[in-house]
């Protein structure tokens, strides 16, 4: 089952890459109407959970340098940063890394007890590291899905 769950990983992240790749970059920085965010923090947004999920609420250090967490955290927003965000080069090299290196840190350990339960900001809790990282399949499932909306109402406005 664990093999099952990480090819899933593999097979979501890929879609997120291919969507990332065929993104014009000079749209991604475009705060459409009805949106707080543009589709540069959704790209950074998606690396930054899943780490976050996967090893941050399992009681381990993230790898993610500390400024994804600046810019790209639950509750943050572009109008509000200070500085320089990762560029979109980063972030894809990061997406594209994450998975394969994930996958070797948590190998073997989906079903191990998170070190308190995690209850996230639509109200649910999880025990388990594996629960976790299948809610960061769905996460990222729906912020690809908000990047899409995104850039048909950035094209629609064009």
């Amino acid at each position: 089952m664990e093999d099952l769950i990480f090819r899933h990983m593999q097979t979501v992240r890929e879609l997120t890459l291919k969507c990332l790749d065929d993104t014009p970059e000079e749209i991604t920085s475009i705060v459409p109407d009805g949106y707080r965010n543009s589709i540069h923090w959704n790209f950074g947004h998606i690396l930054f959970i899943q780490e976050r999920l996967a090893l941050e609420v399992a009681g381990e250090e993230m790898e993610l340098p500390e400024e994804y967490r600046t810019y790209f955290a639950a509750g943050t927003k572009p109008s509000e940063w200070a500085g320089t965000p990762p560029t979109l080069i980063d972030i894809r090299e990061a997406l594209d890394t994450q998975t394969e290196r994930l996958q070797k840190l948590r190998a073997g350990r989906l079903d191990e007890p998170l070190p308190e339960p995690f209850t996230n900001r639509m109200g649910l809790t999880f025990r388990m590291a594996g629960e976790t990282l299948l809610f960061s399949f769905y996460y990222e499932a729906l912020h690809l899905e908000t990047i899409r909306q995104m850039r048909k109402r950035i094209r629609a406005a064009e």
